[in-house]
């Protein structure tokens, strides 16, 4: 019996669609593919499924985590990216927190709240 699994997917609310995937490739994800209501969106081994879905409240409570090499070197990234501004989100400082890990956080335009970290030694 081989029970190995190879992959997990969240499902991520996007009201308004099109704004998400533009939010989403702003960012540097890439879209290789994508139906009226569905998108496939990743960045290098990561990726998520973004779903036309309205669910306020759900988005509202709804986080992700990204797990990255140099937690400062993408919170530069994101900034130049401009979507805080172009998308009117906001974007946390890094921090060093108690769980072992700096972290900054990120909403996307339906509200979720992404937290991008790096693991500290």
């Amino acid at each position: 019996m081989n029970l190995r699994t190879v992959e997990i997917k969240a499902f991520l609310p996007a009201p308004d669609f099109e704004r998400s995937r533009q939010f989403y490739l702003a960012l540097g994800f890439e879209i290789p593919w994508s139906s009226g209501d569905l998108a496939y969106v990743r960045h290098g081994d990561t990726s998520f499924l973004l779903q036309a879905f309205d669910a306020p409240a759900f988005a509202r409570n709804y986080q992700m985590h990204l797990l990255v090499e140099n937690v400062d070197d993408w919170h530069a990234h994101v900034l130049a990216s401009g979507v805080a501004g172009r998308f009117a989100t906001e974007v946390g400082e890094p921090e060093d927190r108690p769980w072992a890990m700096r972290d900054f956080t990120l909403l996307d335009p339906a509200g979720v709240l992404w937290r991008i970290a790096q693991n500290l030694p």
